[in-house]
């Protein structure tokens, strides 16, 4: 248990104000910049704030470190300048333990964008899923499906989900009897998949006595709208909460699923994370002076560090999602390294 509860929730409060302003800041700034560039390709104004809030969500898990260690370092700053820092030290709290509840802190922001916001942010987009969420092949979306009466294979240039059935724009659709031989080619601007069957208002329908005909066409299937996302569908496209049935559905049928499993250990070690950045903060912002304090020397310096570190957690990433590394040790070691290198140097500065 922590000690001086009184003290803790105190420095709890500040560090929450401190990592809150950070991300009131940086969300304001892409909320801005992103509501500009959607508003064109929206029907109003309406319309694009609620596009950038989308995508807002999208980015959270990029810049929620860094504005966890930012955070961090305005709050040990503040309670520097204040004196504050000088009456927690003489309760007789080393830098370790004045600074467990900006951990515990650290860790309560992760588990919320694990559990809550990644699966509302997963929700929210799910509703307007394009080609821009799928795996692709390609370049294209492709669609195999035999059965003894036929089979089809289809290939579409885009997609797009409209409530609860999928539209493929450009498509083009191969129909093979039992005996593989093809029967029909169908070409369309537009066919819609919904209710296990396949409908286009308007094709042109190639037979295979060479007659050409156009007009509606239709036909039922066993494919459904979810087992085409469930395919397609990005690792950053499914929630937290569904991923390890998803993956063991996904291994089950032998498709490759290195890409979720990297998805799910960085959700599921994203409290370690911030943590790792909150522990960066604190030991970036270890001073014995008051008054002179160099706060954007070291703020700066901070950055340019946080960028670095950002760039070494996507290398391990890479690497995880490549199958070069195990997916669990590329996203737990670099948050390791980082707290490891943090409890360092604020050990040897403590016993200075």
């Amino acid at each position: 248990m922590l000690r001086l509860n009184i003290l803790n929730r105190f420095l709890l409060r500040r560090f929450f104000s401190g990592v809150g302003l950070v991300l009131l800041v940086v969300c304001g700034i892409i909320m801005a910049v992103t509501f500009v560039e959607r508003l064109p390709s929206n029907s109003d104004a309406i319309a694009a704030l609620y596009d950038a809030w989308m995508r807002l969500l999208e980015y959270i898990p990029m810049f929620l470190p860094m504005s966890v260690f930012m955070g961090t370092l305005l709050t040990s700053y503040k309670l520097t300048k204040s004196s504050e820092g000088i009456i927690i030290s003489s309760a007789g709290l080393s830098p370790y333990q004045a600074t467990r509840p900006f951990f515990v802190g650290a860790f309560l922001i992760g588990a919320f964008a694990t559990m809550v916001i990644n699966p509302y942010s997963v929700k929210i987009n799910s509703e307007h899923i394009t080609t821009e969420n799928l795996q692709l092949i390609d370049n294209k979306i492709w669609l195999h499906e035999n059965t003894d009466k036929q089979t089809i294979t289809m290939n579409a240039k885009e997609l797009n989900k409209i409530n609860d059935s999928l539209e493929f724009i450009n498509a083009t659709i191969y129909i093979q009897g039992p005996d593989f031989k093809l029967t029909e080619r169908i070409i369309t601007k537009s066919v819609t998949l919904s209710d296990n069957k396949l409908t286009a208002k308007q094709a042109q329908i190639l037979h295979d006595n060479g007659a050409t005909t156009s007009g509606a066409w239709e036909t039922e299937t066993l494919l459904t709208p979810q087992t085409i996302l469930d395919r397609y569908l990005q690792p950053n496209q499914i929630s937290f909460w569904q991923l390890p049935s998803f993956i063991k559905k996904m291994q089950s049928i032998g498709a490759p699923v290195r890409g979720h499993l990297v998805q799910l250990w960085t959700l599921l070690f994203l409290p370690l994370t911030m943590i790792a950045m909150a522990s960066l903060g604190v030991a970036f912002s270890q001073t014995k002076q008051r008054r002179n304090y160099s706060f954007g020397i070291k703020f700066s310096l901070g950055i340019i560090t946080c960028f670095a570190l950002y760039f070494l957690i996507n290398l391990f990433n890479a690497l995880g999602a490549t199958g070069t590394l195990p997916p669990m040790l590329s996203i737990i070691a670099p948050p390791l390294i980082i707290i490891a290198g943090a409890g360092i140097f604020m050990n040897s500065f403590d016993t200075i």
